[in-house]
């Protein structure tokens, strides 16, 4: 009986969360929206504008959340998140979650990226990002992501104009970060 009882009951777990499963297909329509910044299939070609390609599905929730709580904010977001649902939400994160990400280009300058290998080290930046820097759950993917946006938001987070997530653990990491470290740790991140 014990083990009737448990098999319904993990049957009624799994079929609940296939009702809540996110629709891929409802994110890519969703993500029409998005092209305009962050760029056909999620790769960005404006400048200190994230590419979202390949970035994990809950750390894209959550972005999507802190922004549409005004917790972390941007005015060019702003009224696009207002205007979703929950339902938008995890349908967009499961989207770009599931676009292969940008693969960092050919690296131009191997000293720098050596430094920036440094920093990263130095600041543990691999604990909450992976050894390999494409994040995990809610920890955003690093790995070929733009360089330049990169240097916005080190320094956003060193400011404390940043907000939302992990704030206080990027702001630790951030603050002590001399201008030349956060160039040559964006450098390597963007070119892995």
């Amino acid at each position: 009986m014990r083990v009737a009882s448990l098999g319904i009951l993990s049957a009624a777990i799994l079929l609940s969360s296939f009702a809540h499963a996110a629709d891929v297909a409802a994110g890519k329509a969703k993500a029409e929206m998005c092209v305009g910044c962050h760029g056909e299939n999620g790769i960005s070609q404006m400048e200190n504008i994230p590419s979202l390609a390949g970035q994990l599905d809950q750390f894209m929730q959550w972005q999507l959340v802190f922004f549409r709580a005004g917790a972390r904010k941007n005015e060019q977001m702003q009224p696009i998140v207002e205007q979703l649902s929950n339902e938008d939400i995890r349908n967009l994160g499961a989207y770009f979650a599931s676009l292969p990400p940008f693969k960092g280009s050919k690296d131009d300058n191997p000293e720098l990226s050596e430094k920036g290998k440094q920093a990263a080290a130095g600041r543990r930046c691999a604990s909450c990002h992976t050894d390999t820097y494409v994040g995990t759950k809610a920890v955003a993917r690093l790995a070929g992501q733009r360089e330049e946006y990169l240097v916005k938001a080190l320094h956003d987070y060193k400011s404390g104009q940043r907000s939302g997530g992990a704030q206080a653990a990027m702001a630790d990491v951030a603050y002590p970060l001399s201008d030349e470290e956060i160039t040559a740790l964006a450098h390597y991140l963007s070119h892995l």
